[in-house]
């Protein structure tokens, strides 16, 4: 007799489904996805500028769009945030294609593999694993990455990584491998600690010239106990930072405009003159 466990019952009924036996708006689904998948087939075949490209040709580009759907993200934007994911959507079908002209991988080698990796993964959700909160989850998930031949629980942070998101990532999987403070009072001691070594070591009132490395060395480790803050009291720094610059760079051009309606340029103004619009500025 074979004894089927619940991740088996799970994956050999969706095995047998007949396309006609998908719910209707799984197969519409399905059927949009094919769609994209013959239009990418149709392009390359014909387009001069699709035949031309290559994985890394499409890279900066992929870049561009993520960012973009990071703007729509901030700006709560949600038809942008759509039309920016079926960008996003189309650079991966795009590097399936390529990859698949070479026989490397296609689509439903990446898919497989992806669905795959989520079933490992989640052993609570597909096995016999149990666990009683996300915390949980998330220590088990960097535990597994270790078994499957992860080095160490930082080695999949990204290199390229933008500084401030590297480091909330780095602090987010150290904490999956338990090493983490307590309480937010003890990371706030560390952030305090760290300013008045700065404020120390780098004496504000003070205009002689100072160790410039050392200083950017001080200063990363300040920013870095602040992230970590951040982080205990669930703020995301890059989401924090990112809405700050946007307001900064709205009340900057107001004061550029009003500025232009006075007749003066800002370099004609004074501080004083300035701040006047600036405070209008914060107003609106």
């Amino acid at each position: 007799m074979v004894i089927l466990t619940n991740f088996d019952l799970k994956t050999t009924f969706l095995k047998r489904m007949t396309f006609q036996q998908l719910p209707e708006k799984r197969q519409e689904q399905l059927m949009a996805f094919n769609r994209l998948l013959t239009i990418m087939d149709e392009l390359r075949e014909q387009c001069p500028w699709d035949k031309k490209q290559t994985i890394e040709s499409l890279r900066h580009l992929t870049i561009e769009e993520t960012y973009e759907l990071s703007d729509a993200i901030i700006e709560g934007d949600l038809p942008e945030v759509k039309k920016e994911i079926g960008d996003i959507m189309l650079h991966l079908v795009f590097y399936s294609k390529i990859a698949s002209e070479t026989n490397t991988f296609d689509i439903s080698d990446v898919l497989h593999g992806i669905c795959e990796k989520l079933i490992s993964r989640h052993p609570h959700i597909y096995g016999d694993v149990k666990v009683e909160n996300e915390e949980q989850v998330k220590q088990n998930w960097e535990a597994l990455k270790l078994k499957e031949g992860n080095k160490s629980v930082l080695g999949g942070v990204p290199k390229s990584l933008p500084a401030l998101v590297k480091a909330m990532r780095i602090q987010e999987k150290a904490r999956g491998a338990g090493f983490d403070w307590e309480e937010k009072s003890q990371v706030w001691e560390k952030v305090e600690e760290e300013m008045q070594e700065f404020k120390t070591e780098f004496n504000v009132i003070d205009n002689q010239a100072i160790d410039l490395e050392k200083a950017e060395g001080e200063f990363g480790d300040l920013l870095f106990s602040l992230v970590n803050y951040a982080r205990f009291i669930n703020i995301n720094v890059e989401t924090a930072l990112e809405r700050t610059n946007k307001k900064f760079i709205k009340r900057f051009q107001f004061l550029e405009e009003k500025a232009k309606e006075s007749g003066k340029s800002l370099t004609d103004m004074s501080l004083a003159e300035m701040d006047v619009y600036w405070e209008e500025a914060k107003r609106n």
